[in-house]
């Protein structure tokens, strides 16, 4: 049975959402971790309103425009996620089913690609694998477009087992030259993707161990067939929200339950986020946050209700992460790689620059006095600490914290209304933000 505290809500929350408030903490521990799992992360929601008129426009009119205004649209949606998971899943699959902008050339057909993300975000992998292969946006980022019977095409198809749903060594290369021939026929036209049956190869195909005139849709089903296709993606399931480095005996419990389940995704995080494995201490502060993950967090704790999109945008490039840009189809290798000699320092200037409200409308007194504690020192730290960060930190950081925060004062000296206590807490949650416990979660 998981512990439900502060410390297992506070890295459930980190984990799951991008940001969390107090609020939103005492929120989910007002109930159960299972009604807070099953009704609040994993609720199904309703679609949000697009980005503009344009997104069913097919014409190329202002796409430098709309593609920022697609992006700040979807950091809109991310700092107003509340309670849900939607948002963290439609990273996960975009980062998973890669397609990038400036290959596709179209910020409408990324926008319907991120919508189906969003509206199969925690459903049936499956049903989200065939219709993502003849998604216009992926048919185009991977060739398909191009894939006929007299001039096949094999870049999707070997995505589509090596990246999407089997991984290297679950097929062969004669494998690949079979599923391009089911793959063939699809086309796009404006905004819409349909088939071609004059480009359709209708000859047997091997594929797999099986044989008949098969199309996309027999391929895909034949593929979920093979254990491997459950094994594959609750691995990177893992890696999303728990480690690195998989544990072998827990992705087998949970292809299990994928599988018995018909490959729904509900079934497989609900487990997962209750799970003792889930909890573990060893994985509580062992993952670094991706700048996506840095950027939106330090928003939504600060209570920042206008933000500069532009500033947004801009610094998650600079940090190492572009929304609609994954660097490759393997999508972005995260882990270690997004801290470097350049990427740690572009964070810090960020949430130096956020605090100094240089680029965001905090008020940092007012922000500090959302917290009961904001006139005793050293509770006020112990409590900021509780919220921006998803583990207990050092008495020796939180010492450290609390001197910044007094910058030679006497602790008994502290109050809000102090007339330098602005400065105070602006140096204080630089600090804060700069730890190197902060780039974790």
């Amino acid at each position: 049975m998981t512990d439900w505290n502060i410390a297992t809500a506070s890295h459930l929350l980190s984990r799951t959402l991008f940001g969390y408030t107090k609020e939103d903490l005492d929120f989910a521990l007002s109930m159960p971790i299972d009604e807070y799992v099953d009704n609040y992360l994993l609720a199904d929601l309703s679609a949000p309103q697009s980005p503009g008129f344009w997104v069913n426009d097919p014409s190329n009119y202002n796409n430098s425009v709309r593609s920022r205004e697609l992006t700040y649209w979807w950091y809109n949606l991310m700092l107003t996620q509340g309670h849900s998971l939607r948002e963290k899943m439609v990273l996960f699959w975009h980062n998973h089913f890669v397609s990038e902008i400036s290959v596709v050339d179209s910020p409408q057909l990324m926008y319907h690609q991120n919508k189906l993300f969003r509206e199969l975000a925690f459903g049936n992998f499956k049903e989200l694998t065939k219709q993502v292969s003849i998604n216009p946006a992926m048919l185009i980022y991977l060739d398909n477009t191009k894939n006929r019977k007299e001039d096949p095409n094999e870049n999707y198809a070997r995505e589509l087992m090596e990246l999407f749903t089997l991984g290297i060594g679950n097929y062969s290369e004669n494998d690949i030259v079979e599923a391009a021939k089911a793959l063939t026929g699809w086309q796009v036209e404006g905004l819409e993707s349909y088939f071609n049956e004059e480009r359709f190869d209708d000859s047997v195909k091997n594929f797999l161990g099986k044989s008949g005139n098969f199309n996309y849709t027999d391929i895909i089903e034949i593929i979920f067939q093979k254990p491997e296709a459950a094994n594959f993606l609750c691995e990177k399931l893992y890696k999303e929200f728990i480690f690195i480095e998989p544990d072998q005996d827990i992705i087998n419990q949970l292809a299990e339950i994928f599988r018995s389940n018909n490959y729904e995704l509900k079934p497989v995080l609900s487990a997962l986020f209750k799970s003792e494995h889930f909890q573990s201490s060893d994985f509580i502060g062992a993952k670094i946050k991706s700048p996506i993950e840095f950027i939106i967090p330090l928003i939504r704790q600060f209570r920042i209700i206008n933000p500069e999109y532009e500033y947004l945008r801009d610094s998650a490039d600079d940090i190492g992460q572009t929304l609609f840009s994954p660097p490759n189809v393997a999508g972005w290798e995260g882990d270690k790689t997004w801290i470097s000699t350049n990427t740690l320092p572009a964070r810090n200037i960020f949430s130096d620059r956020i605090i100094n409200t240089s680029h965001s409308d905090l008020k940092i007194l007012e922000y500090a006095r959302t917290f009961d504690s904001s006139e005793n020192a050293i509770q006020f730290v112990h409590d900021v600490a509780e919220v921006f960060f998803s583990y207990k930190l050092t008495e020796n950081r939180i010492e450290y914290l609390l001197q910044i925060l007094l910058d030679g004062a006497e602790v008994y000296d502290w109050s809000t209304y102090n007339e330098n206590s602005a400065a105070r807490l602006e140096s204080f949650f630089k600090s804060l933000c700069r730890l190197s416990e902060y780039q974790l979660t």
